[in-house]
């Protein structure tokens, strides 16, 4: 499909978007469709909601962007083009689904663009807020792919894997990042959310979780992975999948029995 001038590659599972609720998955930063693995079949197996799954523009199949990227790239998503991504697959309601920096655009998208037809926000090992830990481990990533064979392990996922690497990479580490914080928007959001988080988390610590609770005027909840780090749905995929497919349903049977009371 094509998306603000973008070809993006995407795939969705069960339900059509417009015939049922739909859950809609932003990946990571490094991530893309094929990354999430069986993941998206389990949530759509689990809930029987159709699952809709895209990787962004420079990941995946999709095309390339232009380099550096901006240090707005998530809000830019999160405004721009996400709301045209949805409007695209004609959904009725849904809920977003994303992953660190996937969960950071649902985050801003949920509190800045506050589509009323986006029923709840799950968000795996979000960023708020730029910590010590993030950068530290991004930088070890950065060696990691020029020194190592991380590089050609993501080139069997991303068409154009320099785009990928270096768009993240490098607006991460630019020294105007450290100002970068999307407190302000979640504080703004309406949908309920919840937080999937690794206790060992690499690149986030629990005090993520710890300003968002202080901001967040919606319904918030938490579940906190021992002995998992910033990828939930591979380190403990049955804990991830039961939690989101939870948070899910009732995001929607919520909405459907305030319907019933209204009339």
């Amino acid at each position: 499909m094509t998306v603000a001038g973008a070809r993006l590659e995407c795939i969705h599972f069960g339900p059509q978007p417009a015939d049922a609720p739909c859950i809609v998955m932003l990946h990571e930063g490094l991530g893309c469709v094929g990354l999430w693995g069986e993941f998206p079949a389990m949530l759509q197996r689990e809930t029987g909601f159709g699952v809709f799954v895209y990787s962004r523009a420079g990941y995946g199949a999709s095309d390339p962007v232009p380099l550096p990227r901006p240090l707005t790239y998530m809000h830019d998503e999160a405004r721009n083009v996400l709301p045209l991504l949805l409007d695209a697959i004609g959904f009725r309601e849904c809920i977003l689904f994303g992953h660190s920096d996937g969960a950071s655009i649902a985050a801003i998208h949920a509190g800045d663009v506050n589509d009323a037809r986006v029923r709840g926000v799950c968000l795996m090992a979000p960023h708020f807020f730029v910590e010590d830990i993030s950068i530290a481990s991004i930088a070890e990533a950065k060696i990691a792919y020029e020194m190592t064979d991380l590089r050609p392990k993501l080139s069997r996922w991303h068409k154009n894997v320099d785009c990928a690497f270096r768009g993240w990479s490098d607006a991460w580490l630019d020294p105007d990042f450290r100002k970068w914080n999307i407190l302000d928007s979640l504080a703004k959001a309406r949908a309920s959310v919840l937080i999937v988080q690794g206790r060992e988390d690499q690149y986030g610590t629990l005090a993520q979780i710890e300003r968002a609770r202080d901001v967040c005027a919606a319904p918030f909840e938490t579940v906190i992975l021992d002995g998992v780090r910033h990828s939930p749905h591979r380190e403990a995929p049955q804990q991830t999948l039961e939690a989101v497919a939870r948070f899910a349903r009732q995001c929607l049977d919520n909405e459907r029995a305030s319907k019933e009371r209204a009339t």
